[in-house]
């Protein structure tokens, strides 16, 4: 087995896995305020929405980070994850949003298979 190809193919991999939380990441910072409004009008209270939005940043952030620059797969790819889960239940179930859930589930599937795989 040619570890050189195994390895970029294994980084190509994670780089892209990580691409959409990446593209996720400068919204949220730039658009901040109305982020925590929104999540605010979700019914949760203010305080708690600006809490969420900085986790939000937090895990995207570290969690790409992670992806892309260590080996560190499952911890980055369970970051994601907590991250993605409740995102995916909080604001795209109610009302049923059909391709944002089926995109959160495709991802969260390329997060499960990449921490198997990294065990």
């Amino acid at each position: 087995m040619d570890l050189k190809k195994f390895y970029s193919l294994n980084f190509l991999g994670r780089l892209f896995l990580s691409a959409i939380f990446i593209n996720a990441i400068p919204g949220k910072i730039t658009n901040f305020t109305a982020q925590a409004e929104y999540i605010t009008s979700r019914g949760f209270p203010e305080q708690i929405s600006i809490v969420m939005m900085v986790g939000a940043i937090a895990l995207l952030l570290c969690g790409a980070v992670l992806l892309i620059c260590t080996e560190r797969t499952q911890l980055a790819c369970s970051l994601l994850l907590i991250f993605l889960i409740p995102a995916t239940i909080i604001f795209h179930l109610v009302p049923f949003q059909l391709a944002a859930v089926a995109r959160n589930l495709s991802v969260i599937g390329g997060l499960l298979v990449a921490i198997e795989k990294s065990k």
